[in-house]
C-alpha cells in the first residue's frame, strides 16, 4: 500500500513538473526580457523560426496573392508579391532580434502608465510537445505564442503578433 501511494506521488509530481514548465519558460522569458537578458533570450526564442513566421504574416497581411495563382505550374508568383517578400525579410531579419526586444521592451516599459501590465491570457498544449499562449498587452490585441519542448526543454518558436503590429511594421518597409 505505502509503495502505491509513493508511486502515486512521484507520477503526480512529474506530471505537475510538466505541466508547469511551460510556464515557468513564460515566466523567465518574461524576467529576460524586463532585465533586459539577450543571452536568455537567445536560448528561450528559436529566432530564424520566428522571424520567418512573422515574415509571412506581414506578407500575408500585405500582398492577399490567392494561392492558385501563385501555384500555377511553370509560372513565377507575381513580381510585387516576391519583391514585399524580399523587403519584409530584409527588415524583420534585422528589427527581429533579442536586443531590438530589449529596447522596445524598456522603452515601453519607461512609457507605461500605472495599471498597465502584460499578462497570460489563456494557454494550452497543443500535443505532449507544444504549447499554445495568448499574452496580453496593453492597448493592442493579444500576442499568441507558441512553445515547442526540444531537448527537454521549452523554446518559443512562433509568435503571431496582432494585426495593428503588423500593418504598423508594414507601413514602415
Amino acid at each position: 500500500m505505502r509503495a502505491k501511494v509513493l508511486v502515486m506521488v512521484g507520477l503526480l509530481a512529474v506530471v505537475g513538473t510538466y505541466a508547469g514548465y511551460p510556464y515557468v519558460t513564460l515566466c523567465r522569458l518574461g524576467i529576460a526580457i524586463r532585465q533586459g537578458d539577450s543571452a536568455t533570450l537567445a536560448k528561450l526564442v528559436d529566432w530564424p523560426a520566428v522571424r520567418e513566421g512573422i515574415k509571412e504574416d506581414i506578407c500575408d497581411s500585405v500582398v492577399d496573392v490567392p494561392t492558385q495563382t501563385v501555384s500555377a505550374p511553370g509560372q513565377l508568383p507575381p513580381f510585387g508579391a516576391s519583391f514585399m517578400r524580399g523587403v519584409a525579410g530584409s527588415k524583420v531579419d534585422q528589427a527581429i532580434t533579442p536586443e531590438a526586444l530589449v529596447t522596445v521592451a524598456q522603452r515601453s516599459d519607461s512609457t507605461a502608465q500605472r495599471g498597465d501590465t502584460v499578462g497570460l491570457g489563456w494557454s494550452f498544449f497543443d500535443s505532449p510537445t507544444q504549447f499554445t499562449a495568448s499574452i496580453t498587452t496593453p492597448g493592442t490585441e493579444p500576442i499568441k505564442v507558441q512553445l515547442d519542448l526540444r531537448n527537454g526543454a521549452w523554446q518559443v518558436t512562433r509568435v503571431w503578433l496582432p494585426t495593428d503590429m503588423l500593418d504598423g511594421s508594414s507601413s514602415r518597409t
